[in-house]
């Protein structure tokens, strides 16, 4: 089902889409699934829910254990992009989350232990250095005359856009960026790298837990 409206975040970037609730009327329905398609936001029922009609008025609740999840992950995943970015150069080239865990792959050409550990340090200490996290809309001729705006490899922004969402971990990090994030870095807890394995010649993967 589509609504008019939605706080239902439906994925992108590496992020996945919210879960939670519709209330209508006395009626509680599951939202399993949420994906944009052109101008819709769909929101999928569990299987054995029935549609509500046309023009019912509904009232979305989040997951919002899930969502703060999420959303601490991925500020987490910048952290660690704008470390390894600031102080080794290196391009991301993919990248996926779960609620409390992600992966990141890199321009590495090698990748050790020690080197592994210097990088976890690092991203704990910006944690430490309380961050704040901030959201602008830029014009897009605003938006690309900052340098090094797009991290990965490929330029995944759409040419036809008028406007570019931008986010800042002030003093570490600044990108495009369409997920969702926490206000601090204070509020990401601490990054451990779980595993971290090479992916190619120059493709590194690092696989980040955050606690």
């Amino acid at each position: 089902m589509s609504l008019d409206c939605t706080a239902f975040y439906p994925g992108g970037g590496g992020q996945p889409h919210d879960s939670g609730w519709l209330l209508a009327g006395d009626a509680t329905l599951p939202v399993v699934k949420v994906k944009r398609e052109g101008e819709h936001v769909w929101h999928w029922l569990a299987p054995d829910m029935a549609l509500p009609a046309v023009g019912t008025q509904v009232v979305g609740r989040l997951d919002w254990q899930r969502r703060y999840a999420l959303m601490r992950t991925h500020t987490a995943m910048h952290i660690l992009c704008g470390v390894v970015w600031r102080d080794y150069g290196a391009q991301v080239t993919g990248g996926a989350m779960e609620p409390l865990e992600g992966r990141m792959d890199f321009e590495f050409a090698t990748l050790r232990a020690e080197l592994v550990g210097e990088i976890e340090a690092k991203c704990n200490a910006e944690i430490a250095a309380a961050h704040d996290v901030r959201v602008q809309i830029l014009p897009r001729a605003e938006a690309f005359q900052i340098p090094d705006l797009i991290r990965t490899k490929i330029n995944l922004l759409p040419a036809g856009i008028s406007e570019v969402r931008t986010v800042e971990i002030v003093g570490l990090d600044l990108q495009a960026d369409g997920g969702t994030h926490v206000a601090n870095t204070s509020e990401v807890g601490t990054i451990r790298v779980t595993d971290y394995k090479s992916k190619g010649a120059i493709n590194k993967r690092i696989y980040i837990s955050v606690g």
